[in-house]
């Protein structure tokens, strides 16, 4: 007995038909994107920053290991610096050499004054001598010609006015002599104190090369690689580790020429990552290229690679970057979206929602 079912398959290939075009008119609904804004596939990235050596020299430590999280100061690495802590000391020693010499020339120049103010008493001295001389050989030269005096008595007189006059030239040459060796020794106070600011200058640039033997992290981030280990030898400006800026992040995507010229700078970003689709990121467009440029292979088909795209950044907030530090990676794959009608509202499945902060 042959059974008929043509009418029984024609009403089940019916009902797939029409649950299966159900099924798809949800899908596309779901997945299309409203009018007003675009989307663009991309991957998170942040800004790449090399601490390396600014001297020569052999690692003494590496401090931080791949993954730590640092923050701006952080000692990553030292280098070996025990060279330059030798001539630090050498430098500190000439240093206190040089304070000794200062000290010294300040003793010659309370000397040299005290020898110009003894040599000035003694000028005093020797002037009020020849004016008694002259007074004296005046009254006598007087009783000479009067006959009061023998006029050997004029000669002794003589000679004593001219004893105190050659007295008084030599106390006046003592004095000059005194005052030249007291602005000498002031010359050697200057030139001390010359010395001491050459060391001290010395000490100071041994003193940063010390300091720059300890690498530090220039900003907060994650550290991506250890480029050498502990007793390896770099060359100035050689790389010890790389670190990832946590304060500069963002996904970089790729729109059409049409969507690409409406987006504006600053413009409200949203970004959806594989890895958590149940977050929404808030961000804002801080880069569109002015020059258009083939989109990368791996990411478009073969005809799609024929339109030209543009590069666009979505930059993350650092503000919420430093909240949400522990949570940040790159490399993770993700959408970007973009509000291209500023009048439009962002759909509720595109609401800003963020993983609660541990306490």
């Amino acid at each position: 007995m042959k059974r008929k079912f043509g009418p029984w398959l024609t009403g089940i290939v019916i009902l797939i038909v029409l649950g299966g075009g159900a099924g798809a008119w949800y899908w596309l609904n779901l997945n299309t994107l409203e009018e007003g804004f675009a989307e663009g596939n991309g991957r998170i990235e942040a800004t790449e920053i090399d601490v390396a050596a600014k001297w020569g020299g052999k690692v003494a430590e590496v401090l931080a290991d791949e993954g730590d999280y640092v923050q701006a100061g952080d000692v990553v690495a030292r280098m070996d610096m025990q060279t330059e802590k030798a001539q630090v000391a050498e430098a500190e020693a000439d240093l206190a050499k040089a304070g000794s010499a200062l000290e010294t020339a300040r003793a010659q120049v309370y000397q040299r004054q005290a020898e110009v103010a003894t040599a000035q008493a003694d000028l005093a001295r020797q002037k009020s001598q020849l004016d008694v001389a002259r007074k004296s050989d005046k009254r006598i030269q007087t009783l000479v010609r009067s006959g009061v005096v023998s006029q050997q008595d004029a000669d002794n007189s003589r000679g004593d006015l001219q004893t105190a006059q050659a007295a008084w030239r030599a106390a006046r040459a003592q004095v000059k002599a005194a005052e030249a060796a007291a602005e000498a020794s002031k010359a050697l106070v200057a030139q001390a104190q010359a010395n001491i600011k050459a060391a001290q200058a010395v000490v100071d640039r041994l003193k940063q090369v010390l300091e720059d033997g300890v690498l530090r992290a220039p900003k907060p981030g994650r550290v991506q690689y250890r480029v050498v280990e502990p007793g390896e030898v770099v060359a100035a400006g050689g790389k010890v580790v790389s670190l990832v800026d946590l304060s500069d992040v963002y996904m970089t995507f790729f729109l059409p020429e049409v969507q690409a010229g409406r987006t504006a700078m600053g413009g409200e970003a949203r970004v959806v990552l594989d890895a958590a689709p149940e977050y929404v990121i808030p961000a804002n467009i801080s880069f569109v290229a002015s020059v258009a440029q083939f989109t990368p292979k791996s990411v478009e088909t073969s005809d799609e690679r024929q339109k030209l795209m543009f590069r666009i950044k979505a930059r993350i907030e650092p503000e919420l970057l430093r909240r949400y530090a522990r949570y940040v990676k790159t490399g993770l794959p993700g959408v970007a979206y973009v509000r291209l009608d500023q009048t439009k509202a962002w759909p509720d499945r595109l609401a800003v929602h963020l993983p609660e902060e541990k306490k």
